[in-house]
C-alpha cells in the first residue's frame, strides 16, 4: 500500500511543523532558563553560567532554525536551485549539538533543490540510525542534476531505525504516520519528486544509506 495515501497534505504538515518544533523546544527553553537565572540570581558565578547557556543554546536554536529552513522550507521557487556548500555549512552547524560527527566529501555546485532536501532530510535519519553516536560520513558523487549520494553511519549498537526502510520506499507501515516517523515518509517523498531511489544496508555497526537516481526500464524501442 502507498503510504502516502495514508496521510493528507495537512496531517502531513502538520507533522513537519512537530519535527521543527522538537528540534527547536530544548534551545529555545534553555535560553528562557537561563534568563530566569538572571533575573533571579545576583551569584556571579551563577549568571556567569546562564550566560554561557544563553549564548550555547541561542548559537544551537539558529543553527537548528537554518538547518530546518532548506531541509522542510520552499527554498525559492519551484525549480529552484541551492548551493550544496550552503547545504555543508548548515549540516554541520546542526550536527555540532548532536551526539554523532558529520563529515562531509562534495564539490560545491549548485543542485535542484528537491535533491539537497533529501540530503540533508537523510543525514536527519542517519543520525537516528547510530542514536549512541559515532560517525556520519556524507560523499556525493555524480553530476549535479543526477547525483548519488551515500551516507555511511558507524557507531555501537548502529541499526536501521524501525519503518525507515519501508517509508523511504513510499509503503505504508504497520502504524499510522507520526512525528517520530514522518522524517522519513517525507524523505521518500522527495526522494520520489526528484526520481530518486533510496537502499538501506547494515553490517555490523555500520548503516549505509544510497540514494540514486531511479534506473529507466528498458523497452523493445531502446538500443540493443
Amino acid at each position: 500500500m502507498d503510504a502516502t495515501s495514508e496521510i493528507s497534505a495537512l496531517d502531513l504538515a502538520a507533522l513537519i511543523a512537530s519535527r521543527v518544533c522538537h528540534d527547536i523546544i530544548s534551545p529555545v527553553g534553555a535560553i528562557n532558563n537561563g534568563l530566569e537565572v538572571l533575573a533571579e540570581d545576583t551569584n556571579e558565578e551563577m549568571r556567569e553560567f546562564a550566560m554561557e547557556l544563553i549564548r550555547k543554546s541561542a548559537r544551537q536554536a539558529s543553527a537548528k532554525l537554518q538547518f530546518a529552513r532548506l531541509a522542510f522550507g520552499a527554498a525559492g521557487s519551484a525549480g529552484a536551485s541551492i548551493d550544496l556548500g550552503d547545504a555543508e555549512t548548515v549540516a554541520k552547524g546542526f550536527m555540532a549539538g548532536e551526539k554523532a560527527d558529520l563529515t562531509w566529501t562534495a564539490t560545491r555546485v549548485l543542485m535542484p533543490k528537491n535533491l539537497v532536501k533529501l540530503l540533508l532530510n537523510l543525514i536527519l535519519i542517519a543520525g537516528h540510525a547510530i542514536p549512541r553516536g559515532g560517525v556520519i560520513e556524507v560523499v556525493v558523487t555524480g553530476a549535479a542534476e543526477t547525483p548519488t549520494f551515500t551516507l555511511s553511519c558507524k557507531g555501537t549498537n548502529a541499526r536501521i531505525p524501525p519503518g525507515v526502510e519501508d517509508a523511504l520506499a513510499g509503503r505504508a507501515g504497520d502504524h499510522a504516520p507520526d512525528a517520530h516517523t514522518v522524517q522519513p515518509l517525507y524523505a521518500g517523498l522527495l526522494a520520489a519528486a526528484a526520481g530518486m531511489t533510496v537502499d538501506v544496508a547494515k553490517d555490523g555497526d555500520l548503516v549505509v544509506f544510497t540514494a540514486a537516481p531511479k534506473t529507466r526500464p528498458a523497452t523493445d524501442a531502446d538500443p540493443a
